[in-house]
């Protein structure tokens, strides 16, 4: 599932390409919306909540999509054929600069903007959006202490913006198992800070590099690396799952840099 940063990055990608035109053809493929007539409205701006996109047109709607596992977004130059009926396709929008095709979308909605809460109200403080409070993100991390703080970071309750990668790699970087209760998970202010770092200095390229070095194979410290060798112990990383059952994510870590507190506290 993409990342906030991946989000982000979308979000400015079809803010350049749509915001400030209107469109000229606009095709919601979801039955709910499918009679929705777009065409002649200007999309004022696209902006990111979390792993949410939120594209607001005037006079006061908002399309409202999710990535889910497996969607995304791409630009065409206009004049580009439309997808047809067969492609995974949900959204297409289309300008006098640029045609914007959303496929395997996890959800779509349009709203009115004033009742954009109702889909991202619930959401925690977004790590790259203008909301950023990280004193209220620890609090509502710190607030379920017995829960593990792989399931707690994951989250978009408490923080808007982690996945599965981000997830493991702040844990790694902070020396902390993804099974360890929040309470027991030192210095959560130091941990949200560094999961904001991380994703900051990500947003402006589609690589997530958490090592510092983008070349293939090398930006990442834990994740997608089981049975690879630790780049600071060379114990092998593990990989596993985390959460209630039905809704188990895969998580990765070093056993000797993230010691189970299960197994590692004393007598």
């Amino acid at each position: 599932m993409p990342e906030g940063d991946t989000v982000w990055l979308t979000a400015r990608r079809l803010g350049v390409a749509l915001a400030g035109q209107p469109l000229t053809h606009a095709d919601l493929r979801v039955p709910q919306h499918a009679t929705a007539d777009l065409t002649g409205r200007t999309v004022t701006e696209v902006v990111s909540r979390g792993k949410h996109l939120l594209i607001r047109i005037e006079p006061d709607l908002t399309l409202h999509t999710h990535l889910g596992m497996d969607g995304s977004w791409r630009l065409f130059p206009a004049g580009t054929a439309f997808p047809g009926p067969r492609e995974p396709v949900r959204v297409v929008l289309a300008n006098a600069r640029a045609v914007a095709v959303g496929r395997s979308l996890a959800r779509v909605d349009l709203v009115p903007t004033d009742r954009e809460d109702t889909l991202v109200g619930h959401l925690g403080p977004d790590l790259l959006g203008p909301d950023w409070d990280q004193a209220e993100a620890v609090r509502r991390l710190a607030g379920q202490p017995d829960r593990t703080i792989g399931e707690a970071l994951l989250d978009q309750r408490n923080l808007a913006g982690i996945g599965n990668l981000y997830r493991a790699e702040v844990l790694f970087l902070r020396g902390v198992s993804p099974t360890a209760p929040v309470s027991a998970a030192g210095d959560l202010d130091r941990m949200v800070r560094l999961a904001r770092q991380l994703l900051w200095v990500n947003r402006e390229h589609p690589e997530q590099a958490t090592t510092g070095d983008l070349r293939r194979g090398r930006g990442h410290w834990v994740y997608g690396r089981a049975g690879e060798p630790c780049r600071r112990c060379r114990a092998r990383i593990r990989q596993g799952e985390l959460g209630p059952p039905g809704q188990e994510r895969v998580t990765f870590w070093c056993p000797h840099c993230q010691p189970d507190p299960a197994t590692s506290a004393p007598g």
